[in-house]
């Protein structure tokens, strides 16, 4: 079972990590692997800009460079330095992002969350987000 509030509050501890020299929008994601465990990231930002990283999916990398390939949920959150409360918008994750998680997720019941706080949030799922999404599936 998902404890979004648990994951919503690991994305705001992950967000305090942000790299974010250039834009200074940090982000932060929580991943909930099927073995239970919550793996963090942030986003990483590089002068070149194409070499930057998301915050999902340095969550998403971490996880399976650990070996775990199952996914239920993952919480996002993303605001510029410094903004106040009423500043705070949801923050979606990109189109690479969902295509990553196209790749190790069944579209259906994965679980995204984003939040403003551990109180107001949104959940779609990984379908609501990528209809007709492209995966190994399309291979067979």
């Amino acid at each position: 079972m998902v404890n979004e509030k648990l994951l919503i509050k690991k994305a705001f501890e992950a967000q305090t990590y942000s790299y974010t020299p250039y834009s200074n929008f940090n982000v932060g994601a929580a991943l909930l692997g099927s073995n239970g465990k919550i793996y963090e990231g942030c986003n990483i930002e590089n002068a070149a800009f194409t070499p930057t990283n998301c915050a999902e999916r340095t969550a998403f990398f971490k996880a399976v460079s650990e070996g775990q390939l199952e996914f239920e949920a993952i919480a996002i959150v993303g605001s510029k330095k410094g903004a106040n409360e009423d500043e705070i918008e949801y923050c979606a994750p990109c189109g690479v992002c969902r295509q990553v998680m196209m790749e190790f997720c069944n579209p259906k019941p994965f679980k995204i969350f984003l939040a403003k706080s551990e109180d107001d949030y949104v959940e779609y799922t990984l379908e609501e987000m990528l209809p007709l999404g492209f995966s190994g599936k399309n291979f067979k």
